[in-house]
């Protein structure tokens, strides 16, 4: 899938100004940034819930599916909230209740949503996501609610799905361990702009002054990862 070149503005101000995109079936592209790069504004822009001041970018005639910065529980039980995203026959309840073990959820598939915790709420919720089979998986911090083990196992069941789907995955993180565990290509936004786009590899081997001051002080140190974040 390829975009035109796009750009977005609020008050006068330019927020995000992207060259055109290629993006690749069955690759995780992890999406890093300083707050207030445009990470999030890129990502709504994609998956059509915002329009671009320039260029026709949404993913027109492209399953997509998004899951927002801050996951939410409809008011209902969780089994029907993940139910709630498909066809309610019998291969989706055996679909969800894999996904609820996957995301170890047992034992609060009737329990109300709405009662869950945070990171409950956000394993829930990625969950009811991958319900459906999509050709873009639009991901924004989706594991930032969560602790070390769930987002583990997050990241696992992400690459199952796009393992057995094929899909294009964008995540946007503010774990550079994340990324580098995860993705196969790595976008680096900064001040609104493309400053990287290539593999995985830039995470240890940056190739421009600002993703290396970045990487440095997202890792507390110039050299190496940092410990588990």
């Amino acid at each position: 899938m390829k975009t035109s070149s796009f750009s977005k503005s609020y008050n006068g101000n330019t927020v995000l100004s992207l060259p055109s995109l290629e993006f690749r079936p069955a690759t995780i592209y992890a999406i890093l940034g300083a707050n207030g790069a445009g990470k999030s504004t890129m990502l709504r822009i994609l998956g059509g819930l915002e329009a671009s001041d320039s260029g026709s970018v949404a993913l027109k005639d492209i399953s997509a599916g998004f899951l927002p910065q801050k996951p939410f529980a409809l008011y209902m039980s969780t089994m029907k909230n993940l139910l709630a995203n498909s066809d309610r026959d019998e291969a989706a309840e055996i679909r969800a209740r894999k996904l609820i073990t996957a995301m170890q959820l047992d034992g609060l598939e009737n329990q109300n949503a709405k009662s869950l915790s945070g990171g409950e709420t956000a394993r829930m919720a990625l969950c009811r996501l991958l319900m459906r089979d999509y050709e873009f998986l639009l991901l924004d911090e989706p594991t930032t609610a969560m602790d070390m083990e769930s987002t583990l196992l997050a990241e696992e069941t992400v690459r199952s799905y796009r393992d057995r789907t094929g899909c294009t995955v964008l995540l946007i993180t503010h774990s550079v361990a994340q990324a580098k565990r995860l993705a196969d290509e790595v976008i680096f936004l900064d001040h609104g702009r493309l400053d990287t786009f290539g593999p995985s590899d830039l995470l240890v081997h940056p190739d421009t002054p600002a993703f290396r001051k970045f990487l440095d002080f997202a890792q507390g140190t110039s050299s190496g990862d940092a410990p588990f974040e």
